[in-house]
């Protein structure tokens, strides 16, 4: 009983939100009212707990999700502090992917923005229990029950409002408690640790009766209880109503609304009752189910200490030179010093310690149980996404998903000594960040980085000299283009030379004609076989191939062309291999001269997400760079396009899009063809 309630007692929550609206500033509030911090970090100052990488405290930004717990009315808090640009959106798509329960921060002015669509989207998909806080209720223009329609428009959500805020802007001084129908006001001396619970003011009373009103009659919809409750007009009991909206909660039929300021301390210790009244614990959601990794069998993996080991890895970081895996352990018992198993890679590991994370903090333990959230050392070869279990209880989790990469950059190291630890530095990057590639242009032989976004990659290049001390020359990459023919011409030529005492002698005459698009190079010979030796067919074929792998034009591979051999002359004496090689090559050459070549540029399939509003400048956008759309297809409240673009004119298209979409709009792209744009 006493480790069912110890599992009751843990809340596992992420801290979900567009950039700036406030969600490293409630995280620090939250750390310093539960007593884990004893100053209250600050994100414009450079030293916000959790934004403890040198990157995050100079742009005054988050950019890797950290980890934290602490303790409030006997209940442990897991928190995970995720980034709100959407350069970093796989933080949030992994961190989601591992808790039980979200808050969502929106500022009260600005409302639901972009990326709050997007992580909320997401939580969605995880079937993620959130509570919002609608922060910044002290900044002008701040509105929010403006905000609370937003969620309704854009999200789709059905708001359970358990506030209302007394004033609003430089008038706003605390909130009214509509279950307790109580009104805060928070001590600005003691940085809000103080507060005072008292009657509502009578001329705020109307607006408080009208609203509780309101959420009696929202619950009453999801709940039995209240409803017969509510139309008897008989009162509601505190626990009922608490009990009705952690059910309706849990559930995902309604989201409960707090509102305050982070900055100026007003609104957190509600929002903490709220989490851990509201949010499920371990044992409230689904068990989470996995698959026998041979037989396919389904497995369910219920939230037991006894029970199998089964654990996810959720992220890998590279602290201090060390490979940090951090997992969340569902079933079982995760050990220090315990062989564990990855059955996505069929290989056995030892853990070697077990670490409590507060952002790069850490505190050693022994072993954990289902429910926690910790970092584990030691694991060698384990990555995102895969599964820790036991030998003889093999289970396989499903996978994250990943986002591909929609934007490159040329790297090169700057001096000699930088060559020899880049493609290492890159190697831990790659293990560290799963939306990350690297690969290296065969055509240009650069090293080309692929990421989500210009941020992304800056931070990146940033983070290979501050952690790594590599300087790294950064540039656009090169446009690998491709040549062919625009018109059938004829090339001739005769190769006459003594070389070491041989005579090579061959006269070649070839048609070259254009091919359809795609449809690759093609030889043909009509040379009677009585007139010349397969092997010198060979000769003259290795001649054409190897002619057309560097065009007239720029030197590009030239493609879609068909080469007909009509005729060759030989001399008995000096019809060798080498000499009908080269006259081949020399007739191709003299075709291309004269067969108006052009240039294909490599042309991307482009799959652009974008709000109904934006299509037009979008189009718009598509048409300057010679797009052509395919398809459009309407989805909810967005269109689907999909265009061709030439690949020299998406440089920069994600900066593009989110200035065109207010941030709204995603695209993903990948090679389509050579064709002329």
């Amino acid at each position: 009983m006493k480790k069912a309630n110890k599992l009751a007692s843990i809340r596992n929550i992420g801290i979900i939100a567009h950039i700036d609206a406030g969600k490293t500033t409630v995280t620090e509030r939250i750390l310093y009212y539960t007593g884990k911090s004893h100053k209250i970090g600050e994100v414009h100052d450079g030293e916000a707990v959790m934004d403890w990488m040198a990157d995050e405290q100079e742009r005054g930004i988050t950019i890797s999700s950290a980890v934290t717990t602490c303790q409030w009315k006997d209940r442990e808090i897991q928190v995970i502090d995720t980034p709100g640009h959407v350069d970093f959106t796989i933080e949030v798509e992994r961190s989601l992917r591992v808790l039980d329960g979200a808050v969502g921060v929106f500022c009260a002015v600005g409302g639901v923005q972009p990326q709050s669509e997007t992580v909320w989207r997401q939580a969605d998909r995880y079937h993620v229990p959130k509570i919002v806080f609608v922060n910044k209720m002290d900044r002008i223009g701040a509105d929010y029950f403006g905000t609370i329609q937003m969620m309704r428009d854009r999200l789709g959500a059905t708001p359970l409002i358990l506030q209302i805020p007394v004033g609003a802007e430089d008038t706003f001084s605390g909130v009214i408690d509509l279950i307790e129908m109580k009104q805060i006001r928070w001590d600005d001396e003691t940085l809000g640790a103080n507060y005072t619970v008292m009657d509502v003011d009578a001329e705020l009373k109307d607006d408080a009766d009208l609203y509780r009103d309101q959420l009696l009659e929202t619950l009453s919809e999801v709940d039995d209880g209240i409803m017969e409750a509510y139309l008897s007009e008989s009162p509601v009991s505190t626990e009922a109503i608490v009990a009705a909206i952690r059910k309706a909660t849990i559930s995902m039929s309604l989201t409960p609304i707090l509102c305050g300021t982070a900055l100026k301390n007003k609104g957190i210790q509600p929002l903490l009752d709220a989490i851990v009244q509201y949010l499920p614990s371990p044992l409230d959601v689904s068990a989470i189910s996995g698959v026998h990794p041979k037989t396919g069998e389904p497995i369910v993996c219920p939230p037991q200490e006894k029970a199998p080991l089964v654990a996810l890895i959720f992220k890998v970081a590279m602290m201090e030179g060390r490979k940090l895996s951090f997992v969340r352990v569902y079933s079982g018992t995760l050990a220090e010093g315990a062989d564990v198993y990855n059955p996505g890679r069929d290989k056995k590991e030892k853990l070697s310690r077990i670490l409590r994370m507060h952002a790069n903090k850490r505190e050693r333990v022994e072993s954990v149980g289902p429910g926690a959230i910790v970092g584990v050392l030691g694991l060698k070869d384990a990555s995102t996404g895969e599964t820790l279990c036991q030998p003889d209880h093999p289970v396989l989790l499903e996978k994250i998903d990943f986002y591909e990469p929609v934007i490159s950059i040329a790297v090169e190291p700057k001096t000699h000594s930088d060559q020899e630890k880049f493609l290492q530095v890159l190697d831990k990057f790659i293990v560290e960040d799963p939306t990350l590639r690297v690969r290296e242009d065969p055509d240009t032989g650069q090293v080309i980085l692929s990421g989500m976004g210009e941020l992304h990659l800056e931070v990146i290049t940033s983070r290979m000299q501050r952690e790594f001390g590599t300087q790294v020359n950064v540039g656009k990459p090169q446009v690998v283009y491709r040549e062919t023919l625009g018109t059938p011409a004829t090339g001739q030529a005769v190769f006459d030379k003594e070389m070491a005492g041989v005579r090579h002698y061959a006269g070649v005459t070839l048609k070259l004609e254009p091919l359809p698009r795609g449809a690759g190079n093609q030889f043909v010979s009509l040379v009677n076989e009585t007139d010349i030796s397969p092997a010198l067919i060979q000769a003259i074929q290795k001649g054409v191939m190897e002619s057309l792998e560097s065009g007239i034009l720029m030197g590009y591979p030239v493609v879609d062309v068909k080469a007909t051999v009509s005729s060759v002359v030989a001399k008995e004496s000096g019809g060798t291999e080498l000499a009908f090689t080269v006259a081949a090559s020399m007739a191709i050459r003299s075709a291309l001269s004269q067969g108006n070549a052009f240039l294909l540029d490599p042309i991307m399939e482009v799959e652009i997400i974008v709000p109904e509003d934006f299509m037009g400048d979008v189009i718009g956008d598509l048409n300057a760079r010679g797009g052509k759309i395919e398809a459009i297809e309407p989805k909810l409240g967005v269109q689907t396009l999909t265009a061709t673009v030439p690949l020299a004119k998406m440089f920069g298209y994600s900066t593009s899009l989110r200035s065109a979409t207010q941030g709204r709009g995603t695209f993903s792209m990948r090679f389509a063809r050579f064709d002329r744009s």
